[in-house]
């Protein structure tokens, strides 16, 4: 059977990241190279909604099964651990850390009452946004966990030749440290790959004279202009525009700062 996952919103995480938890469900932030609802997504299938606020519940609906749901906080990411006791939860257990609950099991009547049977422990602290500062805290090591996810199993599109490569291309394990989707263009940067990986979006364009330091994500459609100078841990988040010089900056989409 599907399973039916709600993404709900932390009370105290969402009050600590106001301004931008005005706009979005804490689990559309993006953090790496993807949301934490795409991490979610790509690691437990399932019919994925929304438990925030009312103002925002319009756009971001939620859809409930009578008795049996699986609600995630939507400020943790997922870990093999943590996806793997979700998936042998029972109705009524409950996953819990150190800040609160990260999941449960059962009705939103119950969910809503903390009318919680059985409570399941977790030996690791997963990766999680619950201050404004720890997504720049934390980037470097969520980009380099999605970077490994994402690009498991698939062949990156070929590194132009006009390019500069700083570092080793592959690390111990073989791993490319530079992956760029289909429709992508990288053309005479200097990419440095000694601190973490690069990744290029579908669509984005990384123009000439850049240089990159990872780890970074240029997410799909983004652009850099010429010249653009960027320290890792870096995230342009889809159609953002950048120019100049960025360090540790975090661009969760649609965003323009394309002058020096």
């Amino acid at each position: 059977m599907t399973k039916n996952i709600i993404l709900f919103d932390d009370a105290v995480a969402r009050e600590n990241l106001l301004p931008m938890s005005f706009t979005r469900p804490l689990a559309d932030f993006r953090f790496g190279i993807c949301t934490i609802k795409e991490k979610w997504m790509g690691m437990l299938p399932g019919n994925y909604s929304y438990l925030t606020v009312d103002y925002l519940q319009e756009k971001y609906p939620m859809s409930l099964n009578e008795d049996d749901n699986i609600f995630i906080s939507g400020n943790i990411c997922p870990t093999d651990e943590l996806v793997s006791k979700i998936c042998d939860l029972s109705i009524g257990d409950a996953i819990v850390g150190t800040k609160g609950m990260i999941a449960f099991r059962g009705s939103i009547n119950a969910f809503e009452a903390k009318d919680v049977i059985k409570t399941i422990p977790i030996s690791e602290t997963p990766l999680s946004i619950n201050m404004l500062y720890d997504i720049f805290i934390g980037n470097d090591k969520a980009v380099k966990s999605d970077f490994e996810r994402v690009t498991k199993g698939r062949v990156s599109q070929t590194l132009s030749t006009t390019n500069t490569i700083v570092g080793d291309y592959y690390d111990v394990n073989g791993v490319p440290q530079i992956f760029i989707e289909e429709g992508a263009t990288v053309e005479a940067a200097i990419l440095n790959v000694k601190k973490g990986p690069i990744y290029i979006g579908r669509d984005a364009e990384v123009m000439e004279g850049s240089c990159l330091r990872g780890p970074i994500a240029v997410c799909n459609h983004a652009v850099v202009n010429m010249g653009t100078r960027i320290y890792g841990a870096t995230t342009l988040g889809p159609y953002c525009k950048v120019g100049g010089e960025l360090n540790n900056v975090v661009m969760m989409g649609y965003s323009n700062k394309a002058h020096d």
